[in-house]
């Protein structure tokens, strides 16, 4: 079985990506977390570059990783100078990695438009770059940045410039489609060709602009390539980068290649959620693998087959990247999701029995008023767990009350205060905020949190308020969506109601109690 070496690039490229910006602290805690996800290399980023990469890289030499390799990453040396002599490279020798990672210009039309140099002294910058950092005892990762838009312009000259840093002494020549530009067929074709004309090692660093990155990526792992760099859950500038997650699910359940060890696929889905946790940006539900959607079920049709044989509409077991299935509540499902929900109590019941028609009359009661379970699965647990009484409430509210205020000079601000019953005590907070939902949230959080350390994991991610009766105008209903996330699993919850207050009340409650829920499973 084959071995395809998982490069990971999130701290660096990933990084780049609008919204994201990693504290020293968050690029630690993703690289620890990668490196027990079993990835080869976990390239941390550019030391010559700022000083937050600096500090990372000085505070990593304490620490070492225990199983992956730490990458350093930086260009080429510059031009008019020797690469001993470029204070770049005095920053990469000491962050004291065992491999380091070069991009150098391969695109004539950069070379000259860009770095505003010959085409031979470009050369003669990848050799010295490649020779200095091999002379260091480093391993040393060429990534030969717009390799494929280069090669189609001017094969020849793109042919040189891995020669020359094959020649130096590079470990392995990473063909880069940085504009994201190229289809698979032709990444396949030119990475046959390079293969009859450069004996090195290749790998392949693709983006997304076209949503080819995973595709293109596959394409050079069946051409030849031994390296795939990427960035977790797909992360980096303008449409991303190639989805590790995805790729890595696709090498080892569908083309048999060996990439983290067996033992580590269980990992994967909490590792996504954990990296976007750090990135504060949510894992999409429909995420291949790991998603909280990608083995969801609401046809009924659909539903009735799983139930049946799982592989009638599941391409893999979901459990073996750590996902789990999941079937919808929906006007589509029928009662199957009650029976399937009341099992995971251990109790059984009968889908033709009175007990069965009651909790789908009761759920169609919720539905009238405007409920909707299909998007707020953990509300949905509740529901069935509470109409079953197999949950007891962690906490009882008593009473709570918001005010809010503008000044005359603009600024609004709200407040909350409540009291709450927990494990028999009664609790009181009070916090303060741009707006009553957020006050409420910590102002229950406050009150709760001594009782129930894990609520410090969690956040809330997603508000949403719709309109239910639009023609009531300001008396209408609403119904409010909130979603929440901690590093495992995000998880969506419900409320409805003619106050707006009342019902993010009831879906905030709920997100709360499934998050205690969740730890009591453990």
């Amino acid at each position: 079985m084959p071995r395809i070496a998982i490069y990971d690039t999130t701290l660096r490229d990933g990084s780049q990506a609008e919204g994201i910006s990693f504290t020293v602290a968050d690029k630690m805690k993703i690289a620890r977390r990668l490196d027990e996800t079993g990835v080869h290399y976990v390239e941390g980023g550019w030391p010559g570059s700022n000083p937050k990469d600096k500090e990372f890289f000085e505070l990593m030499q304490k620490a070492p990783l225990k199983h992956a390799k730490l990458a350093a990453f930086s260009s080429t040396r510059r031009k008019g100078m020797t690469a001993a002599q470029d204070p770049n490279y005095r920053e990469l020798v000491s962050a004291k990695t065992p491999v380091v990672c070069i991009f150098g210009k391969t695109w004539d039309l950069h070379v000259t438009d860009v770095l505003k140099t010959t085409l031979d002294d470009n050369l003669e910058i990848i050799r010295d770059s490649v020779a200095f950092l091999k002379k260091k005892g480093r391993e040393v990762v060429y990534d030969a940045e717009h390799f494929f838009d280069g090669y189609k312009h001017n094969p020849a000259y793109a042919l040189k410039t891995l020669e020359a840093a094959a020649g130096a002494g590079a470990d392995i020549l990473v063909l880069c489609d940085t504009n994201g530009g190229s289809l698979p067929e032709e990444i396949a074709g030119i990475i046959a060709e390079v293969k009859e004309k450069v004996q090195a090692p290749l790998g392949i660093h693709t983006h997304n602009d076209m949503d080819l990155a995973v595709a293109n990526a596959l394409a050079a792992i069946d051409a030849g390539c031994v390296q795939v760099q990427g960035t977790f859950t797909g992360f980096g500038e303008r449409c991303g980068n190639a989805d590790l997650t995805t790729i890595i699910g696709i090498l080892s359940s569908k083309l048999g290649y060996r990439t983290i060890p067996e033992n580590k696929f269980k990992g994967l889905k909490d590792t996504a959620y954990f990296i976007s946790e750090v990135a504060n940006q949510p894992l999409v539900d429909n995420h291949p693998f790991v998603g909280h959607s990608a083995f969801a079920h609401k046809g009924g049709v659909h539903i009735d087959a799983v139930l049946k044989n799982a592989t009638a509409y599941e391409h893999i077991d979901p459990a073996m990247f750590g996902n789990h299935r999941r079937f919808i509540t929906s006007e589509l499902a029928g009662k199957m999701p009650f029976i399937m929900k009341a099992e995971q109590l251990n109790v059984k019941i009968d889908k033709a029995s009175d007990e069965a028609k009651a909790m789908l009359k009761a759920l169609q009661d919720k539905e009238l008023q405007g409920y909707q379970f299909e998007g707020a699965d953990a509300s949905f647990e509740l529901f069935v767990k509470r109409f079953l009484k197999k949950h007891k409430a962690f906490f009882k509210l008593e009473g709570f009350r918001v005010h809010t205020e503008k000044t005359a000079d603009g600024q609004a601000w709200a407040e909350a205060t409540l009291h709450v019953d927990v494990k028999g005590v009664r609790r009181f907070s009070s916090a303060d905020s741009v707006g009553p939902v957020e006050a409420l949230d910590k102002a229950l959080r406050n009150a709760l949190t001594d009782a129930y350390p894990s609520l410090k994991d969690m956040h809330l991610t997603d508000y949403k308020v719709r309109v239910l009766d639009t023609k009531d105008g300001t008396s209408a209903k609403v119904r409010v969506l909130i979603e929440s996330q901690d590093e495992h699993d995000s998880w969506t919850t419900v409320g409805v109601h003619e106050n707006i207050i009342e019902a993010s009340w009831e879906a905030l409650v709920d997100s709360v109690e499934y998050k205690l829920l969740k730890g009591t499973r453990k």
